[in-house]
Order: C-alpha cells, then structure tokens, then sequence
C-alpha cells in the first residue's frame, strides 16, 4: 500500500507542477492583452476563450495534487476534533459511497463529451477566433483518471490510518502562507537553522 501511495502522490505532484505554470502563461496572456486592448485600442478575439481555457486545465489536472497533499476544503472545525480512527473510517466510507462514483460520472460522462468533440472538431462559440477546445474537453477525462488513482492511494491511507491509528504523511513540498508567516515569527523556520 505504501508503495502506491507514493507512487500515486508522485504522479499527481508530477502533473499538479508541470501544469503549475500554466499561471505565468496565463500572467503573461492576459496582460498581453489589457496591454493591446487598452494602449493599442486592438484587442484579441481569442484572449479570454484561451485564459479560460488554461485556467480550467489548471483547475481540473491540479485536483489530484490537492487531494494527495490534504489540501482540499473540508469541515474541520469537528473533523479533527475526532480520534484519528474514526477520521478515516468516515473518509473511507465518504471515499467509497460519495468519491469514487462522482469520479466514474466524471471520466465516463468526460469520455463522452471529449470524444463527441474530437469527431467534429469543436470550436469556442465565444470568440469570432473559434478557438478549438476539443483537446480542453479530453482534460476532463485525464483530471478524472488522476482523481481516481490519488483516489484509491487516499482509500489506502484510511486502511492505514485504521489499522495503525496514525495517518500516513502527505509530502510537504507546498507550505501555507499563513504557516511559513507563523513559523518565521515564532523563529522555526527550516531556513532560520
């Protein structure tokens, strides 16, 4: 089980980086374009269709990356008042019941939508531009299968997590603002030492 799990944040952290910089190809993107919209007064038909474009990417193949670090939103204001036990008995039931059959709708109904716009070569509506957005439409699916291989390593740390009464550790290569700001006032920063 620990060898997938490492296998399955390794895989997620490798799509969540590389796709990572979509955001400076974005940064880049739209002030290219308030640039020429508003000193040059000619703006681009294809800006915002592609910005959109890049942001649902981002949003979508970065998923499985927030999941496998532990960073999605949850109710922990009574969640981590629990024994870690019951923690994930409830995640595992959560993950089996709630999780895993989203994720199935998701990369079946992902599949349809991709493969239907692939056969026609499906353009933007938006912009006179016609942006292509069949190949956004196959992300859906990819999101879906990361989602669902970080799925089933999050399903294995409950196992753990139940049988060991510990949860396994998530890789920290991402810290919070708020925790490096806290660190750093209370001196326990790594790079203080």
């Amino acid at each position: 089980m620990s060898r997938y799990i490492a296998f399955a944040d390794a895989l997620s952290a490798a799509f969540g980086k590389v796709f990572g910089w979509l955001v400076i190809l974005m940064t880049f993107g739209v002030s290219y374009e308030v640039f020429v919209r508003y000193v040059l007064n000619s703006p681009t038909p294809w800006s915002l269709d592609v910005s959109f474009i890049m942001y649902g990417t981002l949003f979508m193949i970065g998923g499985a990356y927030t999941l496998s670090r532990g960073g999605h939103v949850r109710g922990d204001f009574l969640y981590r008042l629990w024994p870690i036990r019951v923690q994930a008995g409830v995640d595992l039931v959560l993950y089996l019941v709630f999780f895993f059959p989203g994720i199935l709708a998701l990369i079946f109904a992902g599949w349809k939508y991709a493969s239907r716009s692939w056969g026609y070569g499906e353009v933007s509506v938006n912009s006179p531009a016609g942006i292509p957005i069949y190949q956004f439409k196959s992300v859906i699916v990819v999101a879906g299968i990361l989602l669902f291989i970080q799925g089933i390593a999050q399903v294995f740390r409950c196992i753990i997590a139940l049988r060991d009464g510990v949860w396994p550790a998530a890789a920290e290569d991402v810290e919070e603002t708020e925790v490096l700001a806290m660190n750093r006032a209370a001196g326990h920063h790594p790079d203080m030492e």
